[in-house]
């Protein structure tokens, strides 16, 4: 019963471990929060991109500025 590759149970517990350990127990809601924040952005950053990549319309001459 794989769910994440070769990484078992007992190597997703002592990564778990690991990382409280590591950062705490109070530090840990707090790196949650700032690593969804980052996701949300990256997201968002890729999404504006995309937006600014398609063509616009044509109507309108682009302004040159000197």
């Amino acid at each position: 019963m794989f769910f994440f590759g070769p990484v078992g149970p007992t190597e997703l517990v002592l990564i778990v471990l690991i990382v409280v350990i590591i950062f705490g127990a109070r530090r840990l809601p707090e790196l949650g929060k700032s690593l969804g924040e980052g996701i949300k952005n990256f997201k968002k950053s890729i999404t504006s991109k995309d937006k600014e990549s398609e063509p616009q319309d044509e109507s309108e001459p682009p302004s040159k500025e000197q």
